[in-house]
């Protein structure tokens, strides 16, 4: 479980942390949780979230399991910064979803002494490193990776499967568009879409095109 840091009071500078993992994997209440803890010991906590994102509410930042807390929705990063004068504590859900320079936000306001929480996908729907997600990752003090339950083995899951036919690279879902997989069987599924995607117009396309080829 991850522990908060102790504040020192001669010390001017915040710090970051970042969870992440699949979808469908905790990452939003373990930011809740987070974020609520600091609001009970009575620090000034300010939490947003792209505006693209509203799945459950237009403001609020919601889990899956329907746990909820006050968000600030910003149409870019470059908002943050403003709205976030004054704070002891920084929450940012869906970080993934940010242009880039959402990573020298992060670190400016860990530099400015506030602790910056931050959760995001770490892998899109390919497997591959997701938006600013890998640099927020290098530049953390702290990365939890919290994992899901694999729908097909029931092992740990990492990998967030898009059950769609869409290749748009941002496609906001839930249980009907994604599905966590474990690398075992995210890998057989993208095998069998990829040979289901296959384009062989008859059987003369596999015959030898000339008597060199015989």
């Amino acid at each position: 479980m991850f522990l908060e840091n102790t504040v020192n009071p001669k010390e001017q500078f915040g710090w970051i942390e970042v969870i992440c993992g699949s979808m469908f994997s905790g990452k939003t209440e373990e930011l809740i949780r987070r974020l609520r803890r600091a609001q009970f010991a009575k620090q000034k906590v300010e939490i947003f979230k792209p505006a693209i994102d509203m799945r459950y509410d237009e403001e609020k930042v919601v889990s899956h399991d329907a746990n909820e807390i006050r968000s600030t929705p910003v149409p870019a990063a470059a908002n943050i910064p403003i709205l976030a004068d004054g704070c002891d504590v920084v929450g940012i859900d869906e970080a993934q979803f940010f242009d880039d320079e959402i990573v020298r936000i992060c670190n400016d306001l860990a530099n400015k002494g506030i602790r910056v929480i931050v959760a995001g996908l770490d892998m899109d729907y390919k497997g591959n490193p997701f938006g600013p997600m890998p640099n927020l990752m290098a530049t953390a003090e702290y990365v939890t990776k919290v994992h899901a339950i694999c729908t097909k083995t029931g092992n740990l899951a990492q990998y967030s499967h898009r059950k769609t036919k869409s290749d748009a690279l941002v496609l906001l879902g839930e249980v009907d568009e994604y599905e966590p997989l474990s690398r075992a069987a995210f890998y057989k599924s993208m095998l069998r879409d990829k040979v289901r995607n296959m384009d062989v117009n008859d059987a003369e396309d596999l015959s030898p095109k000339n008597k060199e080829d015989q």
